[in-house]
């Protein structure tokens, strides 16, 4: 049995703080092995105007390749949508609330912003939602890890700020987030909440100590959710959602592509048996397409 496991993660906060929970539950699992996190910059951390999949992924996965590392912990929604076919997903841990979260400057109402609000977000799907049901909002775009975005609301410079609650979570700070966002209207990209940890394919030794911290539910909606945005050439730099949940051995998905302003809305809902949950992203990826998405997407390239 490998006796010591070097898991790659990003130099951040969150990273770590993400990192240190996969190793927790490593170590209870009772494999015997012992773990060591090996902090890695990727050109995302390097470079804040970039910030998309493989950004935040592309040096950690050269390192796992190389065989500096063993494994490698991400957030899910931060993998490419396809994997290099040198890797393979080990393991999803339980997944964290895959909501978002909306932090408020101090004496506004977090269900009342005023018209010309101030609002930071990081994605375009967040930017397209908000003004899909708040068009007279101000939406600024924002970078940096969550203590900086935060600060951006507590010191004026923005009224409210859009966050993941896995983020907020993971961080002890879920207390920062006024309001939850209902997913139903505020789909969350696709995996988010969820972690990945990769290894590279074909390792047995190494898939038989990560598989023991695999959620199969978790890993089947992530499966589904990575599917739907593939189908569609998606990644986190376009204006689309999916969320994916399990229930008696079914998977039910929901999926929302929005064109940039927030204007126009698609939306697709399906289920399907959890031990396929390829096939259900890919079939409402291609439902999606034939209902006009490509045309949304394509506008956000423009």
């Amino acid at each position: 049995m490998t006796d010591r496991l070097r898991i790659g993660t990003r130099r951040s906060p969150l990273a770590r703080a993400q990192t240190g929970e996969v190793v927790r539950r490593l170590a209870r699992s009772g494999s015997g092995a012992r773990f060591e996190t090996v902090p890695i910059e990727t050109s995302g951390d390097r470079d804040r105007s970039t910030g998309g999949s493989p950004d935040f992924t592309d040096a950690i996965d050269r390192a796992l390749l190389r065989g500096e590392i063993d494994l490698a912990v991400h957030s899910a929604k931060d993998l490419p949508v396809t994997l290099n076919p040198r890797l393979e997903l080990g393991a999803c841990p339980r997944r964290a609330d895959p909501r978002d979260g909306l932090v408020v400057a101090a004496g506004l109402a977090a269900n009342a912003l005023p018209s010309g609000a101030r609002v930071g977000s990081s994605s375009l799907r967040r930017r397209a939602q908000l003004l899909r049901h708040r068009p007279d909002l101000a939406v600024v775009e924002i970078r940096g890890n969550v203590d900086t975005r935060i600060a951006l609301v507590r010191s004026g410079a923005l009224d409210a700020a859009v966050l993941a609650l896995a983020g907020l979570e993971r961080l002890g700070r879920r207390h920062e987030a006024a309001r939850t966002l209902p997913a139903t209207e505020f789909v969350p990209a696709p995996a988010q909440g969820a972690l990945a940890v990769v290894q590279r394919a074909g390792d047995r030794k190494i898939r038989s100590i990560v598989r023991r911290v695999d959620h199969r539910d978790t890993r089947s909606c992530v499966l589904a959710e990575r599917a739907f945005a593939a189908a569609l050439g998606g990644d986190c730099r376009m204006p689309l959602g999916a969320l994916a949940t399990a229930r008696d051995r079914s998977i039910t998905l929901a999926g929302q592509v929005l064109s940039p302003d927030g204007r126009r809305s698609l939306r697709v809902r399906g289920s399907g048996p959890a031990t396929r949950p390829i096939a259900l992203g890919e079939r409402l990826g291609r439902e999606m397409i034939a209902r006009g998405a490509e045309e949304l997407l394509r506008s956000t390239s423009r």
